[in-house]
């Protein structure tokens, strides 16, 4: 008799998730449960990529969470305003005149509760074992994906699953490959042999990233009624978080318990959802209304079979989001369009891709009152500090991640984004009007770039000395401008770490342009130690030479005119 062996892979219990033990400094595989139970004790996440270490952090850590703790408080029972079912934990409102003013200030009082005991409750734990079987890898409710029956129901007839169409393979869903059946991935870290060999752990990590940053081309079908493809929500956004000193504190950071109307209370997240009625909002392109959806939000239908312990992966398109005004987003920048006055996420280009946070300070850190809008996350923090939950002198940690997308047809991932930035509390959310920390640094990040577009002229006139044209031109230009920048991003930041409550800020101004000008000429006379003869001799123009020398003397002078 053939014995059946049932495969199961349980998220919940078995170890996946890769952290740093903050006692051994080792990495180690973990499961769910360990992690909320031992959050506390492991320093960070340790990923193989730091886009797949966000991805599990909103979904499905975060989600879980706000989840857990917007139907619970810390002590595991059940808010006033809920009726919550006894055997799925699930919630509806006990009454439609819910004031959201309380709502959030129980919810406050929970996030502190939680806080302040330094680890999670067990009521998280009980919770992923009431929804096990919606975390498993397999089976008919498996983790992120959906039964043969549900496939075919929503997808056209002619790409049912015994057509075999839909097809992706694993080195497409490996973000350190992303090969697609047409274009070979030259550089990939494994042999062609190798790249469809994969573990269960280190698929479940890649599998939860591949719903958040995905190509939207393919031979893949769509949903029916789907309307553009959806290249995953993360992909869309332009993603920050906060960093704690341990993973306990990074999760608590960017829990933001803070419903902005009654319709943001109820939480939906994936595992709990109807996957016909899922699928069917996703055509329609129902916007996610609460956190716990959005961070669960998928990019594609998705149905696995296993044979011999190999997946045959099918997937199919769903509609793209609309992100206007999605501010239920709270780890995104934000561009406004004034002439539709509608705010969109930033989102990352190639173009920028050397360009650090602290260049771009104004849109995470709320500088005027002119229209700006800053992350949510940030507004999280701002609010934790005004009630005394944070401390004052707290260095907030952001940290932005995000893949840029190639300028191709599929929008396949061309590049990983990561970059820090520390700043003290009181300092980011000062509200003096005497010293207002925000737009005096905002205002001195723009002197710095003045000071930048100096010396890029100062790189493209040189460039022109010496008979550069066009693209080669523009390269020079762009070369020299860039390892300025680089020159600047370590000095700056720790100027901008520096930074305190109570200190002169005009004084503390004078200190970075003091930075600045011993960077610039430092940046300078790099170029002028590789003069050639060609660009000390320079040329005669009406009746004066310009040579290396007038042009490092004009760009002085514009120096000294931007730091006055």
């Amino acid at each position: 008799m053939k014995v059946v062996v049932k495969l199961d892979f349980n998220l919940v219990t078995n170890p996946w998730i890769k952290v740093v033990d903050s006692r051994s400094n080792k990495e180690k595989l973990v499961s769910m449960a360990d992690l909320f139970k031992n959050a506390q004790n492991y320093r960070d996440s340790a990923g193989e990529m730091h886009v797949q270490d966000l991805a599990i952090l909103r979904a499905p850590l975060l989600a879980i969470l706000t989840t857990v703790f917007s139907r619970f408080d810390a002590e595991g029972e059940a808010y006033d305003w809920l009726n919550v079912d006894e055997e799925t934990w699930t919630a509806s409102l006990a009454d439609d005149e819910v004031d959201i003013d309380d709502v959030q200030e129980v919810l406050l009082e929970t996030w502190e509760n939680i806080y302040q005991d330094g680890k999670f409750p067990d009521k998280v734990v009980e919770y992923l074992d009431k929804y096990k079987d919606g975390f498993n890898l397999f089976g008919e409710n498996a983790f992120y994906q959906v039964s043969s029956d549900v496939y075919d129901r929503m997808v056209p007839a002619k790409n049912k699953l015994s057509t075999g169409t839909g097809k992706v393979a694993v080195r497409q869903i490996n973000r350190l490959i992303s090969e697609s059946g047409n274009s070979p991935a030259i550089f990939s870290p494994k042999s062609s042999l190798g790249k469809d060999e994969i573990t269960l752990p280190e698929f479940v990590r890649w599998l939860i990233t591949y719903q958040n940053f995905a190509e939207v081309g393919g031979n893949v079908p769509k949903i029916k009624g789907a309307g553009s493809g959806d290249s995953g929500w993360l992909y869309n956004i332009d993603p920050v978080i906060v960093k704690g000193k341990n993973l306990f504190e990074t999760l608590m950071f960017n829990l933001v318990l803070s419903p902005e109307d009654k319709k943001e209370i109820l939480q939906h997240p994936y595992w709990e959802a109807d996957k016909i009625t899922y699928f069917s909002n996703r055509a329609n392109n129902t916007p996610p209304n609460n956190i716990a959806e959005l961070y669960t939000n998928v990019a594609k239908m998705m149905h696995i079979d296993w044979k011999d312990g190999k997946p045959t992966i099918y997937v199919a398109k769903l509609t793209k989001p609309d992100t206007t005004n999605a501010f239920i987003e709270p780890m995104t920048t934000w561009d406004y369009d004034s002439t539709k006055a509608n705010y969109y996420p930033k989102v990352k280009k190639k173009d920028y891709l050397s360009k650090r946070m602290w260049r771009d300070f104004g849109f995470y850190i709320k500088s005027s009152n002119d229209g700006d809008h800053e992350p949510g996350i940030v507004r999280w923090i701002d609010k934790l500090k005004e009630e005394d939950i944070l401390p004052e002198d707290m260095l907030v940690n952001l940290e932005a991640i995000n893949f840029v997308k190639a300028d191709t047809k599929n929008q396949a991932p061309y590049f990983e984004v990561y970059d820090n930035m520390s700043i003290n509390a009181g300092v980011l959310f000062d509200r003096n009007q005497a010293t207002f920390w925000p737009k005096r640094i905002e205002d001195t990040v723009e002197k710095t770039q003045a000071v930048g577009e100096a010396f890029e002229k100062f790189a493209s006139d040189l460039g022109k000395l010496r008979g550069l044209k066009d693209d080669p031109l523009e390269g020079f230009k762009k070369k020299l401008s860039a390892e300025f920048y680089d020159q600047l991003n370590k000095p700056f930041n720790d100027w901008l770490a520096s930074l305190r409550t109570g200190q002169e800020p005009d004084k503390e101004i004078t200190k970075w342009k003091n930075i600045l000008k011993k960077e610039v000429a430092k940046a300078s006379n790099r170029v002028l130690q590789s003069a050639s003869p060609r660009d000390i001799i320079g040329r005669k123009e009406s009746k004066e030479v310009t040579n290396i020398f007038t042009l490092y003397n004009q760009m002085q002078n514009n120096v000294r005119k931007y730091l006055e």
